[in-house]
């Protein structure tokens, strides 16, 4: 089977970022995001190769505190996503599939991880704690050693704030859209998303 004909189904993808390499790389590639498409409402085709799942991390957030949440619909999402999965199991040989969300309460629903990463592991100047489920291999990171100097903001009066690692900059691609201080967190890294594919695929 060729590249070209290897279908990746990108759930709850957004601007596409994690499936981008694969996309360039010659797969056909099914961005399934609102508003176009419904994660919980959609035909999984025949024949997929793999899948990329990035439920929406709102009502799982660690920091959303002690404000109300409502993991009824969140996990709704959750499920469609695992459902595609499954479907696309029953239906052939599904060669990886991976569901992300940032290190939070999804972990009391789908138990822990296969994985965790941060973003400066490949190379974004970010902090961003990831937990990856999944059938997949894992991709490597580039970075060993996390670059504090670099990414630590020194105040005038010698106090330091490493938080100021988790301040996104909007990617120049998509600078047009408008997109808020949540959905620019959202975007899955580029060193990231190349590492996944070259490990899976």
């Amino acid at each position: 089977m060729s590249d070209e004909q290897k279908l990746i189904l990108d759930l709850c993808g957004g601007t596409g970022a994690w499936s981008r390499p694969y996309k360039e790389a010659g797969y056909d590639v099914r961005l399934i995001t609102l508003p176009e498409y419904d994660v919980c409402h959609f035909r999984v085709p025949e024949n997929v190769h793999g899948i990329l799942a990035a439920p929406p991390c709102t009502e799982f957030s660690l920091a959303k505190s002690n404000r109300p949440r409502h993991l009824p619909s969140a996990m709704k999402i959750v499920e469609g996503c695992l459902k595609a999965v499954w479907i696309a199991r029953y239906g052939g040989k599904l060669k990886f599939w991976c569901l992300e969300n940032p290190v939070g309460f999804l972990r009391q629903f789908l138990g822990l991880p296969a994985w965790t990463f941060e973003q400066w592991q490949f190379g974004e100047m970010l902090v961003k704690r990831t937990d990856l489920w999944g059938y997949f291999k894992k991709p490597r990171p580039i970075v060993k050693v996390k670059p504090d100097e670099e990414m630590t903001k020194r105040y005038p009066n010698g106090k330091t704030n490493a938080r100021c690692w988790a301040r996104p900059q909007c990617p120049r691609e998509y600078r047009d859209l408008g997109m808020s201080r949540a959905d620019i967190r959202a975007i899955t890294p580029p060193g990231f998303a190349q590492a996944f594919f070259k490990a899976n695929p």
